[in-house]
């Protein structure tokens, strides 16, 4: 007698970074999202409780001037990017249990109680800072909504904090003509008591939490150099106006937009709970979860990973809240091997991809280039028509048109008792438990290979047995049958192991084959069944649909993310505003005068308290510099580490708030991202560039 106590299902809440409710989804955020859907669909194929929620995050500076600049409201603005962004995510087919709204009551009262316990436990400071204001929007500024031109170079149409133009970083106190992004007038300097968080009080925790192994390597690797450099207080308010929630006991005062994002996973998950019948305290309060054994996972892009690695564990450690089981960081995408982009058409938004392209071949390309590590993905868009051609059509669903036809026509939809090759069915069988846990450790594109792998050997049963030679054959009748059902039921198979990633593909073959499908077992199951007339379940793509994707997403405005400066430039009267303009003529011994050397990128690291800068260690062969560089928009710091760069090397030294910049790196922009120079191969640190 089996003695052995049955597993219990595991109790798991997963999420998806919360995106920002001023634009439309683009490939992006499908990335995080494919990749979560997969994940929570995988563990509810094996049985176990598996919740998925998310919401868009809908406060800040830039949610009120979008609004304002489109003459409705807040509240109007975001309902319907959250409506658009619903729309989008189900016909993606996003599993999510509750798609929600960081402008909740429920974020209201979490945001509260979380607040006023950090406060009653002394882990609130407060003290006056010094900011830019607008005069005329009566608006406290960030850095990003200051332009003027460069104090360095003179370029016109500058951010407050580095010029695209030459690469110089300064404050933005510093710039010529300063004038608000926003009205024009010039900023002012203003005092205002702020609210912060106690970080550095946190450092023993979260030097523990960064070596429990709930990181990725790279990810905790990263968090430890913040650590190590020192941390600091977190500013978490803002002034009024400002759309989001006011903090208690401090009128016009506000939480800060990364306050109450995270606490949004919270807020969806209650409003999910009180519709469904479920425990929230057994998943999110300390003492209740670890008693109830539940889990949480965070899943969430790269850039965002010192917001939801330091900042929201501390929070959560300090208001008495569980922790994460783990949070798993993913990549960036890229596009035919370049950053995305309105000029080439590559800033392709989730609707304009859904008027082109069925959903699962995009979920499908990604598995296949989705590992469990933080490294970019690119979509490159002929590789990936001719992959989800070969894969999917030419592989997958071709198994199953190859031998319907015979069921179908001679054997009346009906399936033989018995595979003809029981070796094959027992290999795709037993394949299941490291396929299995490949899409448990998030190497999807392992999992696809070990399937597509199978998917050839069947294939290659069929052409070896060659049903249609045997169909006119006399006395063959039980033996095509056999060799069919062998094809039909290894399609079955193939399809239980892909459910994840392919539910409507799915859905459409359990129509086909009569049955529902589930991880292993579907053999028995369709030994002596009938099984449907079999239709096309997948279309060949047209590589020319390309070229009408990336025509249409040229027409697209590119929608802003959180944080993200205005692309509409504010002309101040009488400035020029145009950041291309060329400079004034030099004379070839001035040229003469700048040293080009070549550089390794030894280190690169996020500089506390600047939007644009990232602090990059050079290595010139003979000495070490370093140099701040405002590239932190375009480049991750681990894109650049190792890169081979150019630097002007007799550049004076300049004392910078953040430290000494030794240098500049040299960069170029075409109006759609940054881009550092980089030789060709065979140049080596220290090499003169002539």
């Amino acid at each position: 007698m089996n003695t052995t106590a049955p597993i219990s299902p595991r109790r798991i809440l997963v999420t998806s970074a919360l995106p920002y409710a001023n634009g439309s989804l683009h490939l992006g955020h499908l990335l995080e999202h494919i990749q979560t859907d997969i994940w929570v669909r995988y563990q509810r194929m094996r049985g176990n409780e598996c919740h998925y929620v998310c919401a868009d995050d809908t406060h800040g500076t830039a949610i009120m001037l979008k609004a304002e600049e489109q003459g409705i409201s807040p509240e109007q603005l975001i309902e319907q990017v959250r409506t658009e962004h619903i729309a989008d995510f189900n016909d993606f087919l996003i599993s999510h249990d509750n798609y929600y709204s960081t402008h909740s009551d429920e974020n209201r009262n979490f945001s509260n109680s979380i607040y006023l316990k950090l406060k009653e436990r002394g882990f609130i400071a407060e003290r006056t800072i010094t900011q830019a204001f607008d005069p005329e929007k009566q608006l406290f500024l960030a850095d990003r909504y200051i332009k003027g031109s460069c104090p360095k170079c003179k370029a016109a149409d500058q951010y407050g904090d580095n010029c695209e133009a030459c690469g110089a970083t300064y404050s933005p106190v510093d710039l010529i003509d300063p004038f608000s992004t926003i009205s024009g007038a010039t900023p002012v300097e203003k005092d205002s008591l702020h609210y912060f968080f106690k970080l550095p009080e946190f450092a023993e925790f979260l030097d523990t939490w960064l070596n429990n192994k709930k990181l990725q390597p790279a990810v905790s690797n990263k968090l430890r150099e913040w650590l190590e450099a020192g941390l600091i207080e977190w500013d978490i308010s803002r002034d009024a106006p400002y759309f989001g929630f006011e903090i208690p006991e401090a009128p016009d005062k506000y939480f800060y937009v990364w306050l109450d994002a995270p606490i949004g996973y919270m807020a969806s998950f209650q409003d999910y709970c009180q519709r469904s019948n479920i425990n929230f305290d057994e998943f999110w309060d300390k003492e209740s979860a670890q008693a109830a054994g539940t889990e949480l996972y965070h899943f969430i892009g790269k850039d965002i990973i010192n917001f939801h690695g330091l900042f929201w564990p501390a929070i959560m450690d300090a208001s008495d809240l569980r922790l994460p089981s783990a949070i798993f960081a993913h990549g960036f995408l890229s596009v035919d091997g370049a950053k995305m982009s309105k000029s080439r058409g590559t800033f392709i938004t989730a609707r304009s991809y859904l008027e082109h392209f069925q959903p699962e071949y995009l979920r499908y390309f990604f598995a296949a280039r989705l590992g469990n590590s933080v490294d970019d993905i690119d979509l490159n868009l002929e590789e990936f028509v001719q992959k989800c051609n070969a894969d999917l059509v030419g592989k997958l669903v071709n198994i199953a048109s190859r031998c319907a036809g015979f069921i179908g026509k001679r054997f009346n939809n009906t399936l033989a008792i018995q595979a003809e090759n029981l070796n094959l069915m027992d290999e795709l069988a037993q394949a299941g438990d490291d396929i299995a846990n490949a899409y448990e450790q998030r190497e999807f594109s392992k999992a696809m290979r070990q399937i597509m792998a199978l998917a050839d050997k069947a294939n290659q049963y069929i052409d070896e047995r060659k049903p249609w030679v045997i169909a006119k054959q006399d006395d063959s009748e039980a033996e095509l049958q056999a060799i069919c059902t062998t094809g039909v039921m290894a399609f079955a198979q193939l399809i239980a192991y892909l459910k994840p990633v392919l539910p409507a593909l799915a859905e459409a073959s359990e129509a086909f084959l009569n049955i529902p499908l589930e991880w292993q077992g579907n053999t028995s199951r369709l030994s002596g069944a009938t099984i449907n007339k079999f239709k096309p379940l997948l279309q060949r793509l047209d590589v020319k649909t390309i070229t009408s994707l990336l025509d249409d997403n040229k027409k697209i405005s590119e929608p802003s993310e959180k944080n993200s400066p205005k692309k509409t430039k504010k002309k101040k009267p009488s400035a020029s505003t145009d950041a291309q303009d060329i400079a004034d003529e030099i004379e070839i011994d001035d040229f003469f005068k700048v040293d080009l050397r070549i550089a390794l990128i030894t280190k690169a690291e996020h500089v506390e308290g600047a939007e644009k800068l990232l602090k990059l260690s050079l290595d010139l062969g003979t000495e070490q510099r370093t140099v701040f560089s405002g590239i932190k928009s375009a480049y991750a710091p681990s894109d650049l580490e190792g890169k081979l760069t150019v630097m002007v090397a007799n550049l004076k030294p300049r004392k910078m708030r953040f430290g000494m910049s030794e240098g500049m790196v040299l960069a170029a922009s075409d109006g759609d991202g940054i881009f550092i120079l980089e030789p060709h191969a065979g140049a080596v640190p220290g090499m003169r560039v002539t």
